[in-house]
């Protein structure tokens, strides 16, 4: 595969799926040394690929951050996925010319798009012409359910689910693919919606389904008493808040703040550590004194190994890490955000992992009290698979190569050298 060139177009919200796409990067450069990889990304991913020393093509000037939107839009720890959909649309459909320009001008041997709704919806409807090489797009949910019983709300979820339902228009096109990080069980066995087929039944023999993404091996990490000392903890009892890569979480850092003074009287030495992540300035987040404050963390995995009991909303990645981990934690699913609430959490419960919780009615005093009940318990979660980068990385090759195949090995004349913006 050497001489193979992708373009990564690393979409969504938060930092969760840039972990999990370098994890795939990882795996493809073990499997085909030489291949090339240009990444397509707005921030907050832009400045984590950059930091890891990823190739981002020029293109990422134009690329529209969703991010924003999101931010925009999350208030007192609820974010309408629905509303968010609504007001992305407008950047989806310029972000699809954005990989568009950027496929024809690189050269690129195929196109990944982890959570790139934006060529799902714009072929599905016929905005935009679909790019001239395979496509894999990624999936960690299926399907988008409404939160509430207001009928634009409603309308909107269905009318996405409709083009959901059609997808495989896009990715069972020639040697296009999709995949899904997870498990069917993750899938819910019911309609998109009236008069729309079974989500579940939908995707058999179209989708292929990786297991889990982990960017490191747990049974590599040291002891927790081991790891603490190495950063600097200590022995004592750990508590951290994490709230990931959206500004959405300020309410759960606070409310952590506010609590650790109740819990702390009933746990002697209690530490607790809020991570406000790169879209929270940890400055402005109100807490009481001996409360540490950080920002973006790196390797937080091992912070959060190093952990007697974790705090933090309901994203997909940081609670299968702590799943790995065997770490107690309490999730707090954003409310509205469906994908958390239905999705993820319905992992969690499947899997036994993790308690949750409700922010709504929260008040400081419960939150103490279930810190003191859940600090350093023991737990027994399931092992579940977390090959799937080394998978996903398997039919990106495959795609590459039958592609190969078809073309008859023609070479590119002289590509452009992959540069950064």
């Amino acid at each position: 595969m050497a001489g193979s060139r992708v373009l990564f177009v690393s979409g969504s919200l938060g930092l969760g799926h840039a972990t999990r796409d370098l994890a795939i990067a990882r795996e493809l450069r073990r499997k085909a040394p030489g291949i090339e990889i240009g990444w397509l990304a707005a921030s907050p991913t832009a400045e984590t690929l950059d930091g890891a020393g990823e190739t981002l093509v020029p293109e990422c000037r134009d690329y529209r951050c969703e991010t924003d939107t999101a931010d925009a839009m999350g208030v007192k720890g609820r974010l309408n996925l629905t509303g968010y959909v609504y007001r992305a649309l407008g950047k989806w459909v310029h972000n699809a010319g954005v990989i568009s320009r950027a496929c024809e001008r690189g050269a690129f041997d195929l196109l990944i798009g982890d959570e790139t709704y934006e060529i799902i919806v714009t072929n599905v409807l016929g905005i935009r012409p679909f790019p001239s090489i395979p496509f894999v797009m990624m999936y960690d949910f299926w399907g988008m359910d409404a939160s509430t019983r207001k009928l634009f709300e409603r309308l909107g979820a269905w009318g996405l689910n409709f083009i959901w339902s059609r997808e495989r228009r896009v990715t069972g096109r020639g040697e296009n693919a999709a995949l899904f990080i997870g498990e069917p069980a993750d899938i819910q066995a019911r309609r998109f919606g009236a008069f729309l087929p079974n989500r579940r039944r939908s995707v058999g023999g179209h989708v292929i389904f990786l297991g889990y993404i982990l960017t490191f091996d747990p049974a590599s990490l040291p002891p927790k008493p081991a790891l603490k000392a190495d950063l600097g903890y200590g022995l004592s009892p750990l508590v951290v808040c994490t709230v990931g890569g959206t500004a959405v979480g300020r309410e759960l850092l606070e409310l952590c703040g506010r609590a650790y003074p109740l819990a702390a009287a009933r746990v002697p030495g209690l530490r607790l550590v809020l991570v406000s992540g790169p879209r929270i300035d940890p400055a402005v987040i109100e807490a009481p004194v001996g409360v540490e404050r950080r920002g973006m963390v790196p390797d937080l995995y091992r912070h959060l190994a190093a952990s007697d009991l974790v705090v933090t909303q309901g994203g997909g990645t940081t609670t299968l890490e702590l799943t790995a981990l065997r770490v107690p934690f309490l999730f707090f699913p954003v409310k509205s955000q469906v994908e958390q609430e239905v999705t993820i959490a319905g992992r969690l419960a499947r899997h036994g992992a993790g308690v949750r919780m409700d922010l709504s009615g929260m008040t400081p005093e419960i939150l103490a009290a279930q810190i003191v009940r859940h600090i350093g318990t023991p737990v027994s979660y399931p092992r579940v698979p977390f090959d799937g980068a080394s998978r996903a990385a398997d039919v990106i090759l495959d795609r590459i190569e039958r592609r190969r195949r078809l073309c008859g090995q023609r070479a590119k004349r002289n590509p452009p050298a992959l540069d950064r913006p």
